[in-house]
């Protein structure tokens, strides 16, 4: 990951020329600029539910393309983070958190150096509109975009090289948006310069895929804290998580209890719940109310997760209540094959219903109970392992009205002792 180093010298960046048959001259080297071409009229990105992932990068030497990895269910390339800074204690962070690729005006070479001999870096630098690297070959193009015309005249055949990184003077998401569009299948990354986390969030997510990266231009660690806290939750989102096969052993209605609906911001498919459970050491897959039925319309966005003591599973490695949920906290969504992504919720409702308690056990683990409780209620169901009915459908719920002992239900068995939601090593006893 390279640091992109902010001074208060200004950034030499070509500007567009007013005909799309114009040239341009970059260090005496001509480049044409075409018009949007039929970039305009492509077809809409394909939609893809999975979220790119931040992976700690090993620890071999860093290259010009070091990046956080993506380990998507599509063919995303991998999202690039570089940094300015004239910060040592930016720089440093970085280099601790995988960031490896820093950029540097001419003038700071001195930086480059002394940073070089410090930590294992690939300094970059800027001049003339472009990105050199040590050796002086041409690593990105810089383009300043201010204009809706300009950015009609950025296109894939405008760069002239690998990687474009561009500034946006005015307007942010639209102008990504497009940008996305028109550089999709193209083999080119393009970086747009962000001021902040939240900044560098909207360029990574535009369009659904985002930007190829960002050029984090900060004095400051705490944005560069919270874009690393950012990646890492769509990592986790992206992650296969472990699910163990739970037979069910007891089924009790037990009277009445506030339970919590959480309406996400996300519609989910057949096969996808939260996970939800008494106890941390055991959170069952609970089915949103995706499926149809006679009775009541389908709501995608919803989960019937449980009452208001049930722990769920947020990003992070960790838990919270579900009385803890609240508009804008976001929630892991699995589905049978252990397939994860992040959610954002959008409402939570808690209403007094009539309750059932579930209670499974893994067969390996022949002293240990699971248990949830749950509304007593026809929408709301359990996820089963994989099966298939006649050899033709897939079973992707059974409803909690209908479970039997002896059914096979998914749960998600990790270390029962928390704090604060996250999990610690301590001696605990729960019943």
């Amino acid at each position: 990951m390279a640091v992109w180093m902010c001074s208060s010298a200004s950034i030499i960046l070509p500007r567009f020329p007013s005909s799309p048959t114009q040239t341009v001259d970059w260090k005496k080297k001509l480049c044409k600029i075409d018009t949007w071409n039929d970039h305009k009229n492509a077809d809409p990105l394909p939609r893809s539910s999975y979220r790119p992932n931040c992976a700690v990068p090993s620890s071999s030497p860093p290259s010009a393309s070091s990046s956080i990895s993506v380990s998507e269910m599509s063919s995303e390339r991998s999202k690039k983070v570089w940094i300015l800074t004239q910060s040592k204690q930016v720089m440093t962070a970085a280099v601790e958190r995988g960031l490896n690729t820093f950029l540097f005006f001419p003038h700071h070479r001195f930086l480059a150096d002394e940073w070089s001999s410090i930590a294992l870096i690939r300094p970059l630098f800027i001049k003339e509109g472009e990105v050199l690297d040590s050796e002086k070959r041409r690593i990105a193009t810089v383009f300043e975009v201010s204009t809706p015309q300009e950015l009609q005249l950025l296109n894939p055949e405008s760069a002239q090289a690998d990687n474009v990184i561009v500034d946006l003077k005015d307007w942010q998401m639209i102008p990504a948006e497009n940008m996305v569009a028109a550089f999709q299948g193209s083999g080119k990354t393009v970086f747009a310069i962000s001021k902040s986390a939240s900044e560098a969030q909207t360029f990574l997510e535009a369009l659904e895929h985002g930007l190829g990266g960002v050029v984090l231009n900060v004095e400051d660690v705490e944005p560069l804290l919270e874009l690393k806290d950012y990646l890492d939750r769509r990592n986790e989102g992206q992650n296969l998580l472990s699910l163990s096969k739970a037979t069910i052993t007891r089924i009790e209605a037990v009277g009445m209890g506030d339970r919590v609906c959480v309406d996400l911001c996300s519609l989910m498919r057949p096969g996808e719940g939260l996970l939800v459970g008494s106890f941390a050491r055991g959170l069952f897959l609970v089915h949103s109310e995706c499926l149809e039925s006679n009775y009541i319309a389908s709501r995608p966005f919803r989960v019937n997760a449980g009452p208001v003591h049930a722990y769920v599973c947020i990003p992070g490695g960790r838990t919270c209540y579900l009385s803890e949920l609240k508009a804008g906290k976001e929630v892991i969504i699995a589905d049978q094959k252990g397939r994860t992504r992040t959610a954002i919720t959008g409402r939570v409702k808690i209403e007094t219903r009539p309750l059932v308690l579930v209670e499974a056990k893994i067969e390996a683990e022949s002293g240990t109970t699971y248990s949830i409780f749950l509304q007593n209620a026809e929408t709301v169901a359990l996820i089963p392992p994989p099966c298939t009915v006649n050899e033709t459908k897939l079973v992707t719920a059974v409803p909690v009205t209908s479970l039997k002992l002896d059914d096979e239900v998914l749960l998600r068995v990790q270390g029962g002792a928390r704090h604060t939601g996250i999990e610690i090593k301590e001696f605990i006893v729960e019943s």
